[in-house]
């Protein structure tokens, strides 16, 4: 049996690696389930346990008990720091379902100090058909491999996808799942809008086959000093493709129960698919669950654009997807390289970059020379800008400061995307307004320009044009 068939198989047939959402056996489950937490040895004390609503700490010999909620489908584990992530074919898997009245978990310590780490964040690889699959399987995977590879042969990564793996077709989550085992890592999961079931019902039952594949659509896991929350931001309204964005009151009550386990100042990495600062209606709820904590970062995707948000001090990261504009061409509607996050965990910092695909890392920021009537034009798009960099710009190697930021369209994703009949086959892409462009004018006597433009880390970035 070939690899993809039996991906296929235990995601359709459910076995002992995925969740039955309609099993009756939910009915038949005890008052109380008890199991433990073994390095395959002996317990492991204060791993934190839960049904997705209570949440408890095992004992002293890793046992612990939970009296499962009605509406609970399973028993997860917030995987400690210092083990391996559990996952079958690289495909995050630490949860068991409610099916029996015994849940063991074995972990495997790891042979690293995990303090330093990486992750990947995909969001919106978004394929809809074979020639979609075709062009993730021959750029955005090998390109991500290459990224892991360059952190080195001992460099611990994972990665989590943050919504829309698939584009509505769902026959095609295997096929998602056998690029995540060529990719090599464990990756965790997040629903998106797109990986949603229609005409079902309500949001309730929304995310059945999503389960079916990926478990709980929202858990949470450890990795050095960092805590990783995934969360469900996408509530359906029964109606069609309707949905908003919205985090419900259980996860709600869920995060602050599962807060309790983790220190004020320690690094907090959120995983959703809609941008909370501008998307989610109860943001303000959210918020207030996280606050007294430090140092939050929200990772989310969605929009098909790139940008940085700083909100009541939480820092969120909205990723250009790994889809560009639905698969039409190189970019995003924003101008931004169709690409991934890559986050570099040391301790409680975290320092981050954009990849894009089939572009080296140090490509950061795309220029722009445009004749006027008597004068030139110079836009510089710094897609992974945000208010700690600084955008220089030089005229014939004369430095002229810092370009003037202003909210705009990138003309390449103009020339790609806008007009009735483009892009060819999905015309319904449209170039989008961002506010990560800076500009200057300058003499048409000048005959080369260059943009310097340098991030809250340190590094330069720089690209030089003919301005003839």
């Amino acid at each position: 049996m070939n690899r993809r068939n039996f991906i296929q198989q235990i995601g359709l047939i459910t076995g002992s690696a995925f969740i039955a959402l309609n099993s009756e056996a939910f009915d038949l489950v005890a008052a109380t389930v008890k199991g433990r937490v073994t390095d395959g040895k002996k317990g492991i004390k204060d791993v934190v346990m839960s049904d997705g609503y209570t949440v408890v700490l095992t004992d002293t010999d890793g046992n612990y008990e939970i009296t499962p909620h009605p509406k609970a489908k399973c028993i997860f584990m917030s995987t400690p720091a210092g083990y391996v992530f559990k996952t079958d074919y690289n495909v995050a898997k630490q949860y068991q379902k409610l099916d029996d009245k015994h849940f063991d978990f074995k972990l495997e310590p790891l042979k690293q100090d995990d303090t330093n780490h990486h992750f990947i964040i995909w969001a919106d690889p978004q394929v809809k058909n074979q020639k979609d699959v075709k062009q993730m399987m021959d750029t955005s995977v090998p390109d991500t491999i290459a990224t892991i590879k360059a952190l080195g042969k001992d460099a611990l990564v994972h990665g989590i996808c943050v919504g829309d793996l698939v584009w509505d077709n769902h026959d095609l989550f295997p096929v998602y799942n056998d690029a995540i085992a060529k990719i090599g890592i464990p990756f965790f999961q997040v629903l998106g809008n797109h990986d949603m079931d229609y005409r079902m019902g309500g949001d309730d039952t929304s995310d059945v086959t999503f389960k079916q594949f990926y478990g709980p659509t929202y858990y949470s896991f450890n990795r050095g000093k960092a805590h990783y929350v995934v969360l469900d931001d996408v509530r359906y309204l029964g109606t069609e493709r309707e949905y908003d964005g919205y985090i419900t009151e259980d996860q709600l009550a869920w995060l602050k129960k599962d807060l309790q386990h983790v220190q004020k100042d320690q690094l907090l990495i959120i995983n959703l698919h809609i941008p909370v600062y501008n998307h989610v209606k109860n943001n303000t709820d959210f918020y207030a669950v996280l606050n007294g904590f430090t140092n939050v970062h929200i990772m989310s995707g969605h929009t098909h654009f790139h940008a940085n948000n700083i909100t009541n001090g939480v820092f969120e990261h909205n990723h250009g997807t790994v889809c560009g504009a639905w698969w039409t061409g190189p970019i995003c509607v924003d101008g931004t390289p169709r690409g991934y996050g890559v986050y570099e965990v040391k301790g409680a910092e975290l320092k981050w970059y954009y990849k894009s695909t089939g572009l080296p890392a140090e490509n950061q920021i795309s220029v722009y020379v445009e004749k006027l009537t008597d004068q030139m034009r110079l836009l510089a798009n710094v897609w992974n800008y945000d208010p700690e960099w600084k955008v220089e710009y030089f005229l014939d190697d004369k430095p002229m400061g810092q370009l003037q930021q202003q909210t705009g369209f990138d003309p390449l994703s103009v020339s790609l995307y806008k007009g009735e009949d483009m892009p060819t086959g999905r015309h319904f892409v449209e170039p989008n307004e961002t506010d990560h462009l800076f500009m200057a004018h300058f003499n048409p006597a000048v005959k080369k320009v260059r943009v310097v433009a340098t991030d809250r880390f340190g590094n330069k970035y720089s690209t030089e044009l003919d301005a003839k």
